[in-house]
C-alpha cells in the first residue's frame, strides 16, 4: 500500500468514526429539541461555510468535518450522483441532507415521520439558495426527498428568496 492510499484510508476512517461518535451521542440531550447536524465538506469550499452560517443563524447546531473526498460519505448514505451537491450533513437519526437546503425544511423534515426516506437534497448549487447568495439574484429550485429505493420526489418548491426563511 502506498503512502497516498494509506492517507486516504485514514481520512475515510476518521470521517466514519466521526459519524459513529456523533450517532452515539443520540439521546444525551433529551431535554432539548435542538436540531444538530454533522456537516461533511471540503476544506476550501466557501459556499459550504456560508451554508453552515445560515444553519447556525436559524438555530441549528453544526459540527463541520473537512474531507478531501466526500464520495464515501455520500455512498454510505445512498445519495445517488444525480442528486449530489458540494456538502453532506447527517442528523443524529442518520438522515442525510445534501446541498444548500434551507434550515426550515431540514427542521420540518426532522419533525415528521419518513419511514422510507433517507433525507433531503437540493442538487447542484442553485443561485440564491442559502450559502449561494450573489447580489440579489435568485433561481427557483426544488427541495427533493430521497428514498431508500433510490427514487426521489419533490418535497418543496422554492420560488423566491423569501420562501427560504
Amino acid at each position: 500500500m502506498n503512502k497516498l492510499s494509506l492517507q486516504a484510508m485514514l481520512l475515510i476512517t476518521s470521517a466514519l468514526l466521526s459519524i459513529n461518535v456523533f450517532a452515539s451521542n443520540n439521546g444525551n440531550d433529551k431535554g432539548t429539541n435542538k436540531t444538530e447536524l454533522m456537516v461533511f465538506k471540503t476544506p476550501t469550499c466557501g459556499c459550504c461555510k456560508s451554508w453552515i452560517t445560515h444553519l447556525e443563524s436559524e438555530g441549528v447546531l453544526t459540527h463541520a468535518k473537512d474531507l478531501y473526498d466526500l464520495a464515501p460519505i455520500k455512498n454510505k448514505y445512498g445519495i445517488r450522483p444525480n442528486v449530489r451537491s458540494c456538502h453532506t450533513a447527517i442528523s443524529k437519526d442518520g438522515f442525510a441532507f445534501e446541498g444548500h437546503i434551507p434550515a426550515k425544511y431540514i427542521k420540518q423534515f426532522l419533525s415528521e415521520k419518513h419511514q422510507d426516506a433517507i433525507g433531503l437534497s437540493v442538487p447542484a448549487m442553485p443561485l440564491g439558495s442559502p450559502g449561494m447568495e450573489y447580489e440579489s439574484k435568485f433561481m427557483p429550485y426544488k427541495v427533493l426527498i430521497l428514498y431508500k429505493n433510490g427514487s426521489s420526489g419533490v418535497y418543496a418548491h422554492v420560488n423566491s428568496y423569501e420562501e427560504q426563511f
